[in-house]
């Protein structure tokens, strides 16, 4: 193998290297790109679905911002092992729990999804997020 042929081949194996490490890092999204993350809405209401999944957990709430209108929110919050960590699991949060959220809008006024920052369920004191991964 000549020279060239090597050095070729050490790029090669180099750029090859590089990649592997850092797609799934550009495979995971910001979240300042979908969301508003310096603006905060608050939002009470129900719990109409739980999913606790990866990459992220969602919780649906219908409900209401500055005595807007009911809809339905979908807020985005931690994977499973966050929470875990959190002490949160799929039995944390029930379908009907009444919770105030408070969570970052959309960039899209019209999509109702939401990055959730805080949760508080005032019927037991439950709370999640005043400070990182803090619970009561």
């Amino acid at each position: 193998m000549s020279n060239t042929g090597r050095w070729t081949l050490v790029l090669l194996l180099f750029v090859a290297g590089v990649s592997t490490v850092t797609a799934p890092l550009l495979a995971h999204h910001s979240f300042a790109a979908t969301y508003l993350e310096a603006d905060t809405i608050e939002i009470e209401g129900n719990v109409s679905q739980f999913e606790f999944k990866n990459p992220h957990s969602w919780i649906y709430v219908a409900g209401q911002e500055n005595f807007g209108p009911l809809k339905t929110y979908a807020a985005e919050w931690a994977s499973t092992s966050r929470l875990d960590r959190d002490g949160i699991d799929k039995t944390t949060i029930h379908v009907g729990d009444n919770v105030r959220i408070w969570a970052s809008p959309n960039r899209d006024p019209n999509d109702n999804r939401i990055r959730l920052k805080r949760i508080e369920r005032r019927a037991d004191g439950w709370k999640w997020g005043a400070g990182r991964g803090e619970t009561r």
